[in-house]
């Protein structure tokens, strides 16, 4: 009896759209951190681990925003450029005198209009999301740059202090302030994206945007929203990053667009839209930190850790699409009749 409530369980957890993918890519890990850790035993030392932690934590962050785009069958390229926009202009404002509160919140406002704007163009101008955000791509990353009339941003001094601590230096209950940011905003879109009508809409778009529409749901409404949740999870990077260097840098977040993706895209979200879950996202965002992380302490060069982890997201994606196009289904199915034929041509024999 147990074994069988056993099976059920498993079943039901299979069942979870991505879960499959999810428990593959977490063995994964698991081999990873196992394999580095016999390389160079300090891996697993607790100042090591403390620092990997929040390593991960701004890439987890910046996947988040990314998946809500990507399962609507969407993509944001612009991510990256937001993520400068906002660490240049939270420095610029606390370096004029403005508070960090106030800096913060003016950040914020300025990065989630960046957002309702890509959810514009994608949904109501209906530009493709690749033109959309690549456009805002380069808007971002003038905003960044123009802010500071073409210069990084002096310190942003000890007036900056808690604004530091509370986005990067500071530790609660044993763990720095940037790891628990990073929970607690999967924790609430994780809920958001499972748990509520909203979450329901972005997969519907995802898996079939004119079944969705004829469903009830409002597409445009619903893609901006996803958009939304981009320019937010980038703003909260930006401002970490700041608080990292103490001042703000123009080319801050440049080829974060490629950690989002990585992120996404090896935890199991479909890169076509409809599939994948948060906790994919977390597995994802681990394997990128992990192998960064492994591979500078066995020496392996910059060059090699890129080649590496571009690889991965190369086959993740080839993968997802050969998976997602049937074609293993449709061999399936070929064989499956192969041997109905062969079956049935074996009874004649005896016949």
């Amino acid at each position: 009896m147990e074994n069988v409530e056993k099976q059920g369980a498993m079943r039901k957890l299979f069942k979870v759209r991505g879960m499959g993918q999810v428990i593959t890519v977490t063995f994964g890990l698991i081999i990873l951190c196992v394999v580095f850790g016999i390389l160079n035993p300090i891996f697993f030392s607790s100042q090591n681990v403390g620092n990997l932690l929040r390593q991960i934590a701004p890439i987890l962050i910046i996947g988040i925003g990314q998946s809500y785009v990507l399962i609507t069958g969407n993509i944001d390229l612009s991510i990256g450029s937001v993520v400068g926009m906002s660490c240049m202009i939270a420095a610029t404002l606390m370096t004029k005198g403005v508070g960090p509160m106030l800096a913060v919140l003016i950040t914020l406002v300025c990065c989630l209009l960046l957002g309702v704007l890509n959810g514009a163009l994608v949904a109501k101008c209906k530009l493709p999301p690749f033109i959309a955000t690549l456009g805002t791509m380069t808007i971002a990353r003038g905003i960044a740059q123009i802010v500071n009339n073409n210069y990084n941003t002096d310190s942003i001094g000890n007036a900056a202090k808690g604004f530091r601590n509370l986005f990067y230096y500071g530790k609660t209950l044993g763990l720095y302030n940037t790891i628990w940011i990073a929970i607690l905003l999967w924790v609430v879109f994780n809920f958001i994206l499972s748990k509520t009508r909203t979450g329901r809409h972005i997969y519907a778009i995802g898996s079939n945007v004119e079944a969705a529409k004829l469903s009830g749901v409002d597409i445009a409404a619903t893609t901006t929203k996803a958009y939304v949740v981009s320019a937010f999870c980038a703003c909260i990077v930006g401002l970490v990053i700041c608080a990292t260097s103490g001042m703000g840098t123009m080319d801050a977040g440049n080829t974060y667009e490629m950690y989002a993706v990585a992120a996404s895209v090896i935890g199991g979200v479909s890169t076509l839209g409809g599939q994948g879950i948060l906790l994919g996202t977390v597995i994802g965002a681990s394997i990128w930190g992990v192998l960064q992380n492994g591979l500078q302490f066995v020496g392996a060069p910059v060059a090699i850790r890129n080649i590496v982890i571009g690889i991965i997201v190369v086959v993740s994606v080839l993968l997802d699409i050969i998976l997602r196009s049937g074609k293993f289904r449709r061999s399936k199915l070929t064989n499956d009749k192969k041997r109905v034929i062969e079956n049935n041509e074996n009874k004649v024999e005896k016949l």
